[in-house]
């Protein structure tokens, strides 16, 4: 890459709008994909199942994305990350839109596969956009920048489920009307929001002799496996270190999303999808505002955790933040008032804030510059593989070891974080503010 020019924060802000849109399509399939399997008539040990889609997905899609854009210039379609992320919100649009004419439980579960296909092309460039357009010394306001985009995305969708079923009543097919408004509300935030920032924001063209070497190299099917494996075995030991901790982090967080609108329903409505779906709408609605505020609580700290990674280990603040995060989980299924959800929910918002960007300030100095796509496909990777790893065991372990009781996978992802930030603790991280 050319010199980087120190970039204004607006700047900043805006290359990173893009962000927004995915992260609100995501902030549904937290939120919204599982009680609609719900409403489809899902059984809880199937959860696990039916969200393959994301796992899968992010570990097929993520690191050739990266590799292929590692190696691509398109300067009459943006440059080297935009053509994918542009690409992929457009995939994420038409699939937010088409969701809720779910007529049925795959169907359903095949518009998640597409959904998450189009998530994943978006969001693995946007990593290695921010590398791509920062210096070191800018890095982690342009990653705290996603976090804080992070929150706001979730944020907006899961208000939108608390307020859309007070606007829109009713049903229309076998889902209610509520959910058409937040899902096609996505599809546009999506769409837009990421054309803001590819209009506002230029990639940094290549120099002269990076873009020789790219035209020299042909790209062919077997190309960005070839990559990925050439950089799996040159990874810097930083990167296993933080696989172990993101094992048991992404492990708990998908028990969590998966289980806290009925871990809700039972610990304050005392009801169940089976008992009152009524109810159990209700349930769904509030987990929407719970899972808003911890959103919040994300943007309103992102910023703040970049003055903390600079001044103390970045490692620490990822320690403490996940603490916070496990202390939430433990409390949650424990409350029998729902105001009270939100102070126990709060530790898991300062927790997010921090899984969404301080993790890549401890690699991204151990990253060769020409490498940061595939490298940060790796990093999702390891994000994906727990996931992946959740969605074939934890329906066994729910059914057979935790009575199938949303409350305890709960408890059960409290424990994880726990263990997770002791293995942050052993990570030992390099870079220009700091050597621990």
């Amino acid at each position: 890459m050319s010199n980087k020019p120190s970039l204004s924060f607006w700047q900043i802000i805006n290359m990173n709008v893009g962000f927004f849109g995915i992260q609100y399509s995501f902030g549904l399939q937290q939120s919204a994909v599982n009680p609609i399997y719900d409403f489809l008539g899902a059984s809880p040990d199937e959860l696990p199942l039916l969200n393959l889609a994301g796992p899968l997905t992010g570990l097929l899609i993520q690191p050739i994305i990266g590799a292929l854009s590692d190696k691509t210039w398109l300067p009459k379609f943006g440059g080297r990350r935009k053509p994918y992320f542009f690409i992929g919100a457009l995939v994420c649009s038409i699939a937010l839109f088409l969701f809720p004419f779910s007529s049925s439980l795959w169907m359903a579960a095949g518009l998640l596969w597409i959904l998450d296909a189009g998530n994943n092309t978006a969001m693995e460039p946007y990593r290695a956009f921010i590398a791509d357009k920062l210096d070191e010394s800018q890095q982690p306001l342009g990653f705290q920048a996603q976090s804080f985009f992070t929150g706001f995305g979730q944020t907006l969708a899961n208000v939108s489920l608390f307020i859309f079923p007070l606007i829109f009543i009713g049903t229309t097919g076998k889902l209610p009307t509520w959910v058409f408004a937040s899902f096609i509300l996505g599809a546009v935030c999506s769409v837009v929001s990421v054309w803001w920032s590819s209009h506002t924001t230029k990639e940094i063209p290549p120099t002269e002799e990076e873009l020789q070497k790219i035209e020299a190299e042909k790209i062919n099917l077997l190309t960005p496996f070839i990559d990925i494996f050439s950089a799996v075995k040159d990874m810097p030991k930083v990167m296993w270190q933080l696989a172990l901790v993101y094992l048991f982090q992404w492990y708990a967080l998908f028990c969590y999303w998966q289980n806290s609108s009925k871990s809700i329903a039972l610990s304050v409505w005392n009801t169940s999808p089976e008992k009152d779906m009524k109810l159990y709408g209700e349930a769904v609605s509030w987990t929407g505002l719970v899972n808003g505020w911890y959103n919040i609580v994300t943007f309103l700290v992102a910023f703040l955790l970049v003055g903390f990674a600079k001044k103390y280990s970045a490692k620490y603040v990822h320690f403490t933040c996940l603490i916070l995060a496990a202390i939430g989980f433990l409390l949650f299924p424990h409350i029998e008032n729902k105001y009270l959800l939100f102070p126990a929910i709060t530790g898991f918002g300062i927790g997010w804030a921090s899984m969404m960007g301080i993790p890549y300030l401890m690699v991204v100095a151990n990253i060769p510059k020409e490498r940061y796509g595939v490298y940060m496909g790796i990093i999702n990777m390891m994000i994906v593989i727990p996931m992946f790893i959740q969605t074939l065991t934890f329906g066994y372990v729910l059914k057979n070891f935790l009575n199938n009781d949303p409350r305890q996978a709960i408890t059960f992802a409290g424990i994880l974080l726990v263990i997770s930030a002791i293995c942050t603790l052993f990570i030992k991280v390099k870079n220009s503010n700091q050597n621990t």
